[in-house]
């Protein structure tokens, strides 16, 4: 019987006149691995606060198992500004002691890609005040995880890592033995470690078994039961649900739900996109040419971040755009843009970047940019436009919109300067897209997002058409808004990835790997480099294999659909079969052959 760690009954906080929580009454076991989702603002936070005892209840009491090994990492550090690196998160064992313990070197290399920290101007002995944020961050989720722990409280815990370092905490939070109670909006997060999840909201806490994609069934299960707010929320959950099922059916950790249930739930729910629709639509607003890259160096000051990059951004193409930190993500979406800005007059330091003459812009950088903080949300919203063309003969209000994006008609007159950071991020995105621009570049676009939000925007995303580059952590929003992943190994290369996320970990564990002896391959005998003809011939022909492989794809999307239709006329299905499977042996020999192009390039 697992031993009880904390309890928490009938517990109420109020804030102003707001409740926050109302008779809440929860407890974590031994061995549990809790997710917390919930809206901004419904007290996600202030719930594990209460079970830290960081701050205590209105009403209600919060009881700890005697002798509990707690840790907690808020979204404000307590380091010490004035001590190292070294003293905080190794603290006075000596450099043989924790250089030979296995778990302090795997949180030293997980978190910060080496021993020696390379991220840092000198290691270990680096003092902590001048850092920012995102560092300090790392090092306080360091010194906590090095720790020994009954239970681990943490607060958005991905904020500041890369793909890698999320995929590193995912599986060593998996393989730990203290329980866990997390707060983040990262979903392939949630599907990876938790076994039970918590969802704050309006003052009251459900309890949910499995990871994410188990709670997206079960909350949309059970809200199709109490037909709760039918015409908004649930076709959302549902929506997204069917993403779930159809697009990755090993998220869901364990069958927990009867499979006619959850079929009979997504019956009408239809594919989160129409490809081909949008690209007719996307081909008619954009021509033949968007971006068109010929051997382009891209530069950040002395650096060089790209070079020799022969590349094609497409009328309707969605990718997402991954890579390492530092290796030229957002200067490739910057250079990008100052050529479109500039109608092509600013060019890159080497190469050509060609703009399409129909091409309008919209680029959502890191920074929230500025707005009247006297101006309410709706009017920054008018400033923009009343109207938006959706396509297909769909548009909207700039009201009806704002609602979409979470601004309810009472928060549409909230003064820009009252709202939060995550609320400013929705504004920013409502006023990019209300501009109606058939080009879209999106940087860290799920940054103070909720949960909530993010299947808002992604519902907006999927009928929206045009071309769209996207820079994210966030694995479940690039596979869900995007068909193509594009990768930066560091190695001042683009290269595609057929298999996405995935094979982008794959590539950079076998890098990493491979630097190890490098001094002994150093010493090999002298290569011969390649002509710059023979890369520019591998290129186009990477290009070339790249839109077989689009039209390859949506194909088999067709083939799927066909036999879905066709399903009682077995000759028919049997050949639609075939030629899939064909198809598939096609796909399998291009991507193949990408791969040795891609080594060649």
């Amino acid at each position: 019987m697992p031993v009880n760690l904390v309890n928490v009954e009938a517990v109420s906080k109020v804030y102003g006149t707001r409740a926050l929580l109302d008779g809440v009454s929860l407890g974590v076991s031994e061995g549990d691995r809790i997710g917390v989702v919930g809206r901004n603002g419904d007290g996600k936070t202030t719930l594990i606060r209460m079970l830290a005892k960081l701050e205590g209840p209105d009403t209600g009491r919060v009881t700890q198992s005697g002798g509990l090994r707690l840790g907690v990492l808020t979204q404000h550090d307590s380091l010490d500004p004035a001590a190292t690196v070294r003293h905080e998160v190794i603290g006075d064992m000596a450099d043989h002691e924790w250089a030979g313990n296995a778990k302090i070197r795997d949180v030293l290399t997980g978190l910060f890609g080496d021993l020696h920290l390379p991220g840092f101007e000198q290691g270990l002995d680096t003092v902590i005040g001048p850092l920012s944020g995102g560092e300090r961050r790392r090092i306080a989720l360091a010194k906590l995880l090095i720790a020994e722990q009954d239970l681990i409280v943490l607060d958005e815990p991905t904020n500041h890592l890369d793909v890698e370092g999320i995929a590193w905490l995912a599986k060593h939070l998996r393989t730990r033995r203290s329980a866990l109670v997390c707060v983040t909006h990262d979903r392939w997060f949630l599907d990876q470690v938790c076994t039970r999840m918590w969802d704050v909201q309006r003052g009251s806490v459900f309890e949910y078994e499995g990871g994410y994609s188990d709670y997206v069934f079960a909350r949309a299960e059970r809200e199709r039961i109490a037909a709760t707010e039918e015409t908004k929320r649930q076709n959302l959950m549902r929506k997204e649900l069917a993403w779930l099922r159809r697009g990755a059916p090993a998220r869901t950790s364990k069958p927990r739900y009867r499979i006619e249930a959850a079929n009979e739930l997504i019956a009408d729910v239809p594919p989160p996109r129409d490809t081909s629709e949008l690209m007719k639509f996307a081909n008619a607003r954009l021509g033949k040419t968007v971006f068109d890259m010929e051997d382009v160096t891209v530069q950040a000051g002395p650096k060089v971040l790209l070079k020799h990059l022969t590349w094609q951004l497409g009328p309707g193409d969605r990718v997402g755009l991954v890579g390492v930190n530092g290796a030229g993500k957002t200067s490739l979406l910057r250079a990008l843009t100052e050529a479109a800005r500039s109608g092509g007059d600013v060019q890159p330091a080497a190469g050509r970047i060609a703009v399409g003459k129909t091409v309008k812009l919209a680029y959502l950088s890191q920074e929230v940019g500025e707005l009247n903080p006297a101006l309410r949300v709706l009017e920054a919203v008018q400033q923009v436009r009343d109207r938006v063309d959706l396509g297909k003969g769909r548009e909207m209000t700039a009201g009806q919109l704002c609602e979409q994006f979470g601004f309810t008609k009472e928060k549409q007159w909230t003064p820009v300067g009252d709202l939060s950071g995550g609320e400013r991020r929705r504004l920013q995105i409502l006023r990019l897209l209300m501009d109606e621009p058939n080009v879209l570049f999106l940087d860290e676009p799920t940054n103070d997002l909720d949960i909530e939000t993010l299947t808002q925007l992604e519902d907006v995303l999927d009928s929206w058409p045009g071309s769209m580059v996207v820079i994210s952590h966030d694995r479940f929003f690039i596979e869900r808004t995007t068909d193509k992943t594009f990768a930066l190994l560091g190695d001042a290369t683009l290269r595609m990835l057929p298999r996405g996320i995935d094979e982008y970990l794959e590539r950079r564990q076998k890098m990493i790997e491979a630097a190890v002896p490098a001094p002994a391959a150093a010493s090999a005998a002298p290569t011969t480099e390649k002509s710059a003809a023979d890369v520019r011939t591998a290129k186009k022909e990477l290009q070339k294999i790249e839109r077989q492989l689009n039209k390859i794809s949506d194909r088999e999307t067709s083939l799927h659909a066909q036999i879905a239709d066709d399903a009682t006329d077995f000759e028919k299905v049997a050949k639609l079969d075939t030629e899939l499977r064909q198809l598939i042996v096609e796909r399998d020999e291009l991507e193949m052959r990408w791969l040795e192009l891609a080594e060649d390039a």
